[in-house]
Order: structure tokens, then C-alpha cells, then sequence
């Protein structure tokens, strides 16, 4: 009886969890995504600090206190659009970037009727090179894939682990709010 009672109550959180709310942006041409309310665009200095890469993001919101990002970014690709190939290839790289990587979910799935390279997961990141090691960093990521002709898109939001429980539910929230036509 008492497992019943908590089968039930799991459910009726589920079902009437309230909805994350988003506000669409449009971040290019054809592109629109969903960012969580209160997230604000990051300036270009930000940018280059969080994300030093010599490809800008199209976009990066983060939450007031700084710790959660979404980001979208555009990069060339020649690989065409075969999302069951794509699959174990960005896992692996995701795999090859930190220490240890711990997969929450790893699909092939559409939004809007576009297929992604879904890939969700708490990675962990240790400094065992020197004997002053950095802190142990671990993130909640959750990371999506789409080719678009010559274009690969990656929308990628990252938050704290230990927020992994607030951020879940946001993050399922704006990876399927995309609209890429």
C-alpha cells in the first residue's frame, strides 16, 4: 500500500509539476529557441572568458547568478545528417573531454519535427596532473545535435551537479523548445 501511495504521488508531481517558463528568442535567420526566464544574453567579453573558442557562439544566456548557461552555436560539418553514425561520435568526444562522464540519457529523437543527437549527462573533470590539483569540477549538461545542409548546430545548457534537481526540468524544457527551419 504504501509503495502504491508513493507510485502516486511521483505521478501527480510529474503531471502537475509546473512548466518551466521560457521566453522565445529569435537567435538567427529560421532559428528560434526557448531561454528560461530571467537568463540574459551574455556579452560578447563574457563570451570570450566562459567560452574561449576561435568560433563565437551565435548565443549564450545565463541565469543571474552566473552558473547556468545555454548556449547555440553554428559550425561547418560534411557530415551529413545520419543521426545513428553522429550518435557514438560526439559521445566518444564527450567522453574524451572529461575524466569521468555519467550518461543520463544518449537518443536519436525530433523536435518540431527535426531530428537531434540527444546527449544528457553529469561530467567530471579532475586535475590529477599536479600535486596542487584544481578542485573537482562537475556539471549537468545536457547537449543537442542537428545538421542543417553544411551547418551543425550544438544548443548545449550547463549548470552546476548539485543544481542537477532545479536545472532537469528546465533544461528538458529548452532543448525541445528549438525551432529550426
Amino acid at each position: 500500500m504504501k509503495i502504491l501511495v508513493l507510485l502516486c504521488s511521483l505521478l501527480a508531481l510529474t503531471i502537475f509539476a509546473p512548466k518551466p517558463k521560457l521566453t522565445s528568442v529569435k537567435v538567427a535567420p529560421g532559428l528560434s529557441v526557448g531561454v528560461p526566464q530571467g537568463f540574459t544574453p551574455l556579452p560578447d567579453e563574457g563570451i570570450a572568458v566562459k567560452f574561449p573558442s576561435p568560433r563565437k557562439p551565435l548565443a549564450v544566456y545565463s541565469s543571474p547568478n552566473g552558473k547556468t548557461d545555454y548556449s547555440v552555436a553554428v559550425r561547418p560539418t560534411m557530415f551529413g545528417p545520419d543521426y545513428n553514425v553522429l550518435l557514438p561520435m560526439y559521445k566518444a568526444s564527450i567522453q574524451r573531454l572529461y575524466t569521468k562522464v555519467e550518461f543520463l540519457t544518449q537518443e536519436v529523437h525530433k523536435v518540431n519535427g527535426r531530428e537531434f543527437v540527444s546527449l544528457e549527462f553529469v561530467s567530471t573533470m579532475a586535475d590529477n596532473r599536479r600535486s596542487n590539483a584544481l578542485a573537482t569540477l562537475k556539471k549537468y549538461e545536457y547537449i543537442q545535435y542537428t545538421v542543417q545542409g553544411e551547418q551543425l548546430y550544438i544548443f548545449s545548457f550547463s549548470a552546476p551537479a548539485e543544481e542537477q534537481a532545479q536545472w532537469r526540468p528546465v533544461a528538458q524544457a529548452v532543448q525541445s523548445a528549438i525551432n529550426l527551419k
